[in-house]
């Protein structure tokens, strides 16, 4: 077997136990979310549309080029599959993102919830948060399955790791899979600690001494982003210098 029939086997496996992982933790359901990895500069696995992620097998991945053409094709039994109907949402976090290596759709339950309710998710809470992914922000209500989400996340992706979909779910995007599912874990635990809060009225947010230094910690592991500092200090009135 070629280094290259190796690297599709090893990520075909991670994106079926990704998505066995997405749906064992309640993040999706029924024929909900998506799931894709780059091959290599100019292919990308993916999951196809109408299958359950939890019970995917790694033949039904489809291989598509950055355009979104086909390339190699798989079948459910009898029926031809065809790329997940969230594929141009796909396509464009990966133009506007050379670094990454893995894109992440998935529908968690209490994240989806907030942004309906209109319940804020963007207060500086929680350390860990801020110091992996910064603002989690959420992008303007685009209808599922078409181009408008691609727009919807246009401009938010060139400098976010992870976006709220509004009224729609969660895009995570990472170096690995299993780096974009973990930052799908942290987007809906912070969304959950928020709705304890916003039950107990007691929301306290992070003081601002506090938080420049996590900012700090934030830029000195590498994980800044362009545009973090202004975003940081429209958004929260500080950053990291």
């Amino acid at each position: 077997m070629s280094e290259n029939e190796t690297r599709e086997r090893q990520l075909r496996q991670e994106i079926i136990r990704v998505g066995q992982l997405m749906y064992a933790r309640g993040l999706l359901c029924g024929f909900e979310g998506n799931l894709s990895a780059r091959l290599d500069g100019e292919r990308l696995l993916i999951t196809p549309s109408g299958l359950h992620k939890g019970l995917m097998r790694e033949e039904q991945l489809l291989v598509v080029d950055l355009d979104g053409r086909v390339l190699v094709a798989a079948t459910d039994g009898a029926r031809p599959l065809r790329p997940t109907s969230e594929l141009p949402m796909h396509l464009e976090a990966y133009r506007r993102r050379p670094d990454v290596a893995a894109v992440v759709h998935a529908h968690p339950p209490i994240t989806v919830a907030l942004s309906i309710a209109g319940v804020p998710m963007d207060t500086p809470l929680l350390p860990e948060v801020i110091v992996l992914l910064g603002l989690i922000p959420t992008t303007a209500y685009a209808m599922s399955s078409s181009d408008e989400g691609a727009a919807a996340i246009r401009d938010l992706i060139a400098e976010h790791d992870a976006l709220i979909l509004q009224r729609h779910g969660t895009l995570t995007v990472g170096t690995t899979l299993t780096e974009a599912f973990m930052r799908l874990e942290t987007v809906e635990q912070n969304a959950r600690i928020h709705f304890m809060l916003a039950q107990l009225a007691a929301e306290r947010p992070l003081p601002a001494a506090e938080l420049a230094k996590l900012l700090r910690l934030r830029r000195a592991m590498g994980l800044e982003r362009p545009g973090d500092a202004a975003t940081f200090q429209a958004q929260w009135g500080v950053g990291p210098d």
